[in-house]
């Protein structure tokens, strides 16, 4: 649990002060965070992942206070340019930038000039030239928030793009795993990730950040869901090791964390699920399949969900369950990499 605002800082202590540096050494200038964008998580070392969950533990902090705001982003500018629908995510980043005391405007792509026919490019050029200094794009097209950076002066942060990647959401995912697990820590701890692992950005990105925290990645689902993560586990890239089955009862046996994936039924196409009622009879997580985990393992799911396909009402809102913890982590997460990538550009 966090400590109290009133028995570590004062209310109006400085963000720059809540947050140590990387060495530790009291007085010592924070170290620089490296890189100008955020469009996946393995571009990230170890260490660096380990400074954003502290500077997250900061954000925390001033989420505690009676007024959750700090100057450190003000006279910046943040766009959100969302291309996909979306309540978390979106919210959450909005939330996360005033608190931090920047301009922000928010972009639906269906209401913009991309409804008539403007491209991705010169969207991204229209909102530099308009004054933004961080773009955080969402966009159904895997790459797309690549293309973004390459014609962008500012920072930008990968929303989620297609089936590739949702570095944010893996980070928030790591940090509530943090908080809620004995001795805060992922390593040697088995996490299981069960559902539709194919059509997933998610996991493709907790992936990356999960296996580089140590954890014992598990990834469960039908075999038609899985489809190129046995290569990907065979190969070993980037070093990650984690093991791919469809077997429900080995992924759950003596799990300690169980995120459930939402079934994508508007990305899929004809023949990968026979129906989502069998889909929920053979994998959906149920009281009864959770009791093979761990008696203290913890629910996550990275919503919306679809309760009663992937996971059953009583599970998504039992004592186990830790969904609400990852919705509110969010905004602690998105302040932090907003404010790190804003200290990048200085």
């Amino acid at each position: 649990m966090t400590t109290p605002v009133s028995e570590r800082q004062s209310p109006e202590t400085p963000v720059d002060e809540l947050i140590p540096s990387v060495d530790e050494a009291p007085g010592s200038r924070p170290v620089a965070w490296p890189h100008r964008h955020l469009l996946d998580v393995d571009a990230l070392t170890i260490d660096e992942i380990e400074t954003v969950m502290r500077t997250a533990d900061a954000m925390r902090q001033v989420l505690a206070r009676p007024i959750p705001k700090v100057p450190a982003l003000r006279g910046r500018s943040v766009t959100i340019l969302f291309y996909e629908a979306s309540t978390r995510t979106r919210v959450s980043f909005e939330v996360g930038a005033k608190n931090l005391s920047a301009d922000v405007v928010n972009i639906a792509a269906a209401t913009s000039s991309v409804a008539k026919g403007e491209s991705l490019v010169d969207t991204v050029r229209t909102i530099e030239a308009l004054g933004a200094d961080i773009l955080v794009i969402r966009h159904p097209v895997s790459g797309a928030p690549y293309l973004a950076a390459s014609v962008f002066g500012g920072s930008v942060v990968n929303g989620g793009d297609g089936w590739h990647a949702h570095p944010t959401q893996a980070l928030l995912d790591l940090y509530t795993m943090r908080q809620r697990l004995p001795r805060g820590s992922v390593a040697g701890r088995k996490v299981v990730i069960l559902g539709d692992v194919l059509h997933s950005r998610v996991a493709r990105s907790n992936v990356w950040a999960l296996t580089a925290a140590g954890a014992d990645v598990w990834l469960c689902g039908p075999p038609t869901l899985l489809r190129g993560f046995d290569a990907w586990a065979r190969a070993g890239a980037g070093g990650r090791r984690f093991t791919v089955t469809s077997s429900v009862v080995d992924a759950l046996r003596d799990a300690d964390v169980v995120m459930a994936l939402r079934i994508q039924k508007e990305r899929m196409t004809g023949g990968l699920l026979p129906s989502l009622r069998e889909y929920a009879t053979r994998y959906g997580l149920t009281r009864e399949r959770l009791s093979l985990a761990r008696p203290d393992a913890i629910v996550m799911h990275p919503g919306p969900m679809n309760e009663g396909v992937e996971i059953a009402p009583a599970v998504a809102t039992g004592a186990q369950s830790v969904i609400a913890d990852q919705v509110a982590n969010g905004v602690a997460i998105r302040m932090a990499l907003l404010y790190l990538l804003a200290g990048a550009r200085t």
